[in-house]
């Protein structure tokens, strides 16, 4: 009977003994392994200690974080993985550009019957704005500019050339 507990204890020592003796993996070839899954993200980060893996930085969407917290769970000698990443803010769209053709087909017309002494001026729309084109004496330049001044419509392009 004593050969027998013996021989149990001696049993029960050497499996004890076979399980402590298991190869662990280090942290640095842990880091390595996890270094190498999270390469593809240059903003992520992931560092290894006493077996878990810190995943830090920022990604681009949830999968992408989802899918790098499954592989560095799928190294062998990874314990946990503590995730510490964001999730980057998609910014939103610029809001429309606003658009207005603030020309009034009346307003046009005024400034034309206040031009109609000098053919050689054209009065057109252009990028929303009236743009005044041709060509012009230096005192019809002066007289043209009196006269759209005077009807107060707002902005206008003096593109005409003065000889």
């Amino acid at each position: 009977m004593k050969k027998t507990i013996a021989i149990s204890a001696l049993a029960l020592a050497v499996s004890f003994g076979s399980i402590s003796c298991k190869k662990k993996v280090s942290d640095a070839d842990l880091q390595t392994s996890a270094t190498t899954i999270v390469a593809a993200n240059p903003s992520a980060t992931v560092e290894v200690k006493e077996g878990v893996a810190h995943l830090g930085g920022t990604f681009a969407s949830q999968a992408e974080k989802d899918a790098a917290i499954k592989s560095l769970k799928e190294i062998k000698g990874v314990k946990d993985v503590h995730d510490m990443a964001t999730i980057a803010e998609v910014a939103p769209p610029p809001p429309p550009v606003e658009t207005t053709v603030a020309v009034d087909p009346m307003v046009q017309q005024k400034v034309k019957d206040a031009l109609k002494d000098f053919p050689s001026v054209n009065v057109e729309v252009v990028n929303g704005e009236l743009t005044l084109t041709g060509t012009a004496s230096s005192a019809q330049a002066r007289k043209i500019k009196e006269s759209v001044d005077a009807l107060k419509v707002g902005k206008v392009n003096y593109n005409y050339t003065v000889k």
